[in-house]
């Protein structure tokens, strides 16, 4: 999975463009860095971007941000609404995808050390970073504000994480630390304000107070009216949506409505959601109405459907979900090509595409077969009784057959770090030994991949006995195809793991993997013959 960060640096700047865009470009300008959004306030004198990236170039992103805020912004001369001690306020790392919490915890210390040395500013570390409990929080931390920075950091219980212990005029101080993503999210109601907020004090965490506490964890939020769209709103935070995701509060929302004799219409994300969040929503309406989608872009359509997302705005993913906006188009020079251009690219004078990718090709039409087998026999009038059955066999065979597609470019891939290591230098005994370790290194990766296609066919082969039990016989030669293409898929991609150990010499590594592979390829042996049995034994 690639790994993904966001970060959302608060600036106390929201009046000056020049410095505003410069921050921006700073950000922009930084490899690997999307910037998603950059909100200016006038009244607040503040900007809030929000940008993503891997982690080390978010890392860098913010540092360079951070330098053209350190020349543009001045403290001394700073006025406005919102809360702030610093030119940089706060800065928090989020994790978003293939990332962990304390991935993102060590990413501001990195940050609040780095800042500190060459900046020479005070950082706080606070949420998930903070080293100590009474200032974990950043209203703890900015209690006093910039006016009241000078006497507080000079105080032993204020003594910043990295920096100095010293009052920077022009500058203030900054708090950096991890936190977990928030959503920013409406429901829609037809009612007055007094009933979105009668609602919203229902649901928050904080409720109407410490003795009326709220439904829903992670949740701060309120109510009111929207005079642009004619609506009232309860609007919230939901700070933490594995506790509480969207479609939880929406459901709460529409059952509290309802109470109300309050029409409910739609709701909104403010700004981006991740995607974890939009298929949590897809998983819980499929479960709760037993339908049957598995297409990815059909439970994204589901999930606006249901929380009528585009009932204010439009909601367009490629420009709302964080990982479609950063999306790379995918390269898969070989996957993508005609049915004839493989073919030409397989017969022509190259060792590459070889066997392992005509392997991977084979594998993922064999579980393909199986599966068209399945779904033209769910739904069918005369097949009813079978749908159950089909619900159960389909995902596997789904899965696999797309799981195998990029397995096609992977294995022509696979030799890159090995024929890069072939040309590195070994005129010392030190260059020697680097070579050898880089050239293991990229025998494993040649080897790893078919034993990845390996494994992810091996794992369709119950459920293509299944369908070779109960699909539509006349379906009956495609599933024979089917697990004969899967079993000669397996057993290519077998040939392929042994040719590359050769020139292993970790034994024990040897050993074990070919062991394994050997297993999988008996058991396509064994299990496509039971395919095909049950299929000589069925009648029409």
């Amino acid at each position: 999975m690639r790994k993904i960060v966001e970060c959302v640096p608060n600036f106390s700047e929201g009046r000056n463009k020049e410095t505003i865009e410069a921050i921006s470009n700073a950000i922009r300008n930084t490899k690997g860095c999307r910037l998603l959004d950059a909100d200016s306030g006038v009244s607040t004198n503040r900007t809030v971007y929000t940008f993503v990236g891997d982690p080390e170039s978010v890392l860098e992103g913010a540092l360079a941000a951070a330098r053209v805020a350190r020349q543009k912004i001045d403290m001394r001369t700073h006025t406005g609404e919102h809360h702030r001690m610093g030119a940089l306020d706060v800065c928090p790392f989020i994790p978003v995808a293939g990332v962990t919490m304390e991935d993102c915890v060590e990413i501001s210390k990195t940050f609040g050390q780095r800042a500190a040395e060459e900046l020479g500013i005070p950082i706080y570390l606070y949420e998930a970073s903070a080293t100590r409990e009474y200032r974990k929080t950043l209203p703890q931390i900015r209690e006093g504000q910039y006016e009241g920075l000078k006497q507080k950091i000079v105080k032993k219980e204020w003594k910043p994480d990295f920096g100095p212990a010293e009052f920077i005029p022009e500058w203030g101080a900054t708090a950096t630390g991890a936190r977990f993503f928030l959503i920013a999210y409406n429901v829609n109601l037809l009612s007055t304000s007094n009933q979105a907020h009668r609602i919203a004090l229902d649901l928050r965490e904080a409720g109407r107070g410490p003795k009326d506490l709220g439904r829903l964890k992670e949740v701060k939020g309120m109510g009111w009216y929207v005079k642009d769209f004619n609506l009232s709103q309860v609007t919230v935070n939901l700070t933490n949506y594995h506790v509480t995701p969207p479609h939880v509060l929406y459901e709460e929302v529409k059952e509290k409505a309802k109470k109300l004799n309050v029409a409910l219409v739609g709701s909104e994300i403010v700004g981006v959601i991740p995607f974890e969040a939009m298929l949590m929503a897809a998983d819980y309406y499929i479960e709760k109405e037993n339908l049957f989608i598995l297409d990815e872009d059909q439970k994204i359509r589901l999930v606006i459907d249901r929380l009528g997302l585009n009932s204010v705005t439009p909601f367009l993913p490629k420009e709302k979900i964080i990982e479609y906006i950063i999306a790379e188009e995918k390269k898969e020079p070989l996957a993508g090509l005609t049915v004839r251009e493989f073919i030409d690219e397989v017969a022509s004078r190259s060792s590459a595409p070889g066997g392992g990718s005509v392997s991977a090709a084979m594998a993922a039409m064999g579980a393909g077969l199986g599966s068209m087998a399945a779904k033209l026999t769910l739904g069918v009038r005369k097949f009813e009784a079978l749908d159950t059955k089909m619900r159960k066999i389909i995902p596997a065979l789904h899965t696999a057959s797309r799981a195998l597609i990029p397995m096609i470019d992977a294995d022509t891939d696979a030799f890159k770090d090995y024929v890069e290591a072939l040309r590195l230098p070994e005129e010392t005994e030190k260059e020697k030994q680097v070579k050898r370790v880089k050239l293991q290194a990229g025998l494993k990766k040649a080897i790893e991949v078919p034993l990845a296609t390996m494994t992810l066919a091996d794992a369709a082969w119950d459920a293509m006995i299944e369908a070779a039990k109960y699909a539509n016989i006349a379906s009956k030669s495609d599933i024979e195809v089917g697990a004969k293409a899967m079993e000669t898929g397996i057993w290519g991609a077998c040939k392929n793991v042994s040719i590359n150990m050769a020139g292993i010499t970790d034994e024990d590594y040897k050993s074990r993997t070919l062991k394994l592979s050997e297993e999988m390829k008996k058991r396509a042996e064994k299990k496509c013959r039971s395919v095909l049995r049950i299929l000589e034994g069925r009648r029409e």
